[in-house]
């Protein structure tokens, strides 16, 4: 039998910023750590997480080139109109 509460490896993703920042509830916690503690893809994603935010935590505006700077505002602006992969 499956299990309709268990959380898909999408809903992680979507849920990720809210369990780093410690504001899932109690319920979403538990089917969250639940995911990950049998799917090694989602672990290694919020590993990889995880890894981003303490390398960029020591970033500053100050330590970005205006090039740069543009080049990142441009990706984080346009993410959602690049074409993904059909679900297999």
């Amino acid at each position: 039998m499956i299990d309709v509460e268990a959380v898909t490896c999408q809903e992680l993703v979507e849920l990720v910023t809210d369990y780093l920042e410690g504001s899932l509830a109690s319920a979403e916690l538990r089917r969250f750590e639940e995911h990950l503690a049998v799917c090694s893809g989602c672990q290694a994603y919020l590993d990889q997480l995880r890894m981003t935010i303490e390398a960029t935590g020591t970033l500053t505006l100050d330590d970005l080139t205006p090039e740069v700077e543009s080049e990142l505002l441009y990706a984080f602006r346009t993410w959602h109109a690049a074409p993904t992969a059909p679900d297999r």
